[in-house]
């Protein structure tokens, strides 16, 4: 099989692929919420702001910390208050750990204030994780997590907040039916809105699956990439063990 008929049977097998995606599959939704209407619409219902104005929206953001430690964060948005908002996409309840949350939330707060800036002028930050199921064990539909004074209950004053939703619960409410559009497969299975537009803009129209193939194309490509990085890495180590030269490993792995 040459190259051009292995990229087409990739291709058809992609198509078969993007028919069952959903927005709780982490490809799919990082495609979806680059589409700013759609952002809008999601965090308008979550975060219970009819007014809400995404302002900005970037998905696959790259934070390190100074250790070089990074993580990639779903999608980060910008309201029109100035709020800072993390959407994350968790089909595991170790990805929507509360640490991990913290974690989030810290990478957030040390790449959004500039040099130079007092802290007082941090935004008020938003870490939403979307859950497969309860991640929370709490059995609620929506958790909202915030910094209080244990003493007397008044709210600390951070502008730091959590919020964890249950995809698995709908009860009928404007959240619940905005879960049970996260789980539907097709366009006609979801209510009017800028996320049912987007939905079958990548599902149904030929610029936007085309779009999808090239972005599931790209996944696989460097998940090959890596597979031969570690096979590098293990070469070098086994040369290496024989002595060899980090010069000589160099030229052997290219």
């Amino acid at each position: 099989m040459n190259q051009e008929e292995t990229m087409l049977l990739h291709k058809e097998r992609y198509k078969e692929t993007i028919k069952n995606l959903t927005v709780m599959s982490d490809i799919f939704a990082r495609n979806v919420f680059k589409d700013k209407k759609a952002c809008e619409y999601v965090l308008r219902i979550i975060m219970e702001d009819k007014d809400l104005t995404v302002i900005d929206n970037e998905t696959q953001v790259d934070f390190r910390n100074m250790h070089g430690r990074g993580v990639v964060l779903d999608c980060v948005a910008k309201d029109g208050s100035g709020r800072v908002i993390n959407v994350e996409i968790q089909q595991d309840d170790e990805g929507a750990h509360p640490k991990r949350a913290r974690y989030h939330l810290g990478m957030m707060d040390s790449n959004v204030l500039d040099t130079g800036k007092n802290f007082d002028r941090l935004p008020e930050t938003y870490v939403i994780f979307v859950t497969l199921k309860d991640a929370l064990g709490c059995g609620l539909p929506i958790a909202h997590i915030d910094r209080i004074i244990r003493e007397n209950g008044k709210e600390f004053g951070d502008e730091e907040h959590f919020i964890y939703v249950d995809s698995s619960k709908d009860d009928g409410s404007e959240l619940g039916r905005l879960m049970h559009d996260f789980r539907a497969k097709e366009a006609k299975e979801m209510q009017a809105g800028a996320l049912k537009d987007r939905v079958h803009e990548l599902k149904e129209t030929e610029k936007g699956v085309e779009h999808m193939c090239k972005e599931m194309e790209a996944l696989r490509l460097e998940g090959v990439e890596e597979g031969r990085m570690e096979e590098k890495k293990a070469v070098a180590y086994s040369l290496a063990d024989r002595k060899m030269s980090a010069e000589e490993i160099a030229e052997i792995i290219k």
